[in-house]
């Protein structure tokens, strides 16, 4: 019978670590409150800049500005503009070299930042969401 008080026991500690409605929810700050950057989906959910990105990645060096707009068949001004959003985002590195800007992908940073909010998602998962398999998600 003792295996069966700490099981309950153990379900009571559980129960009590979440929130019961989402008002509670959005008072709690957690790991995935920090993950969930706005300017990092911002600068990731325009099809053109995400082409970009993808074209940078690939690419593995610095890029200048006209490499990139090749890649693309997009206008020269119109993939400064993203290139510089997405640095402000901290997606990529912007580095001048004379009157050149070259663009690098930030890849530890963009990892860790997408790493840190799967695992805060991880996390969140309910047993609920655990399906046939007993685990949830990759744990």
């Amino acid at each position: 019978m003792e295996a069966g008080v700490c099981y309950i026991c153990m379900m009571t500690q559980i129960s009590n670590n979440l929130a019961r409605n989402p008002r509670q929810a959005a008072r709690r700050v957690g790991p995935l409150d920090r993950a969930l950057e706005p300017a990092l989906f911002k600068a990731l959910c325009d099809p053109t800049r995400a082409r970009l990105l993808a074209c940078l990645a690939k690419c593995g060096r610095a890029c200048s500005v006209g490499e990139v707009a090749e890649c693309c068949s997009v206008d020269f001004s119109v993939v400064s503009r993203h290139l510089a959003l997405l640095a402000r985002a901290g997606v990529v590195e912007s580095i001048k070299q004379g009157r050149t800007v070259m663009y690098v992908v930030r890849f530890a940073e963009l990892s860790r930042s997408l790493r840190a909010l799967a695992d805060a998602f991880d996390a969140c998962c309910p047993a609920s969401a655990c399906g046939d398999s007993g685990t949830c998600c990759s744990k």
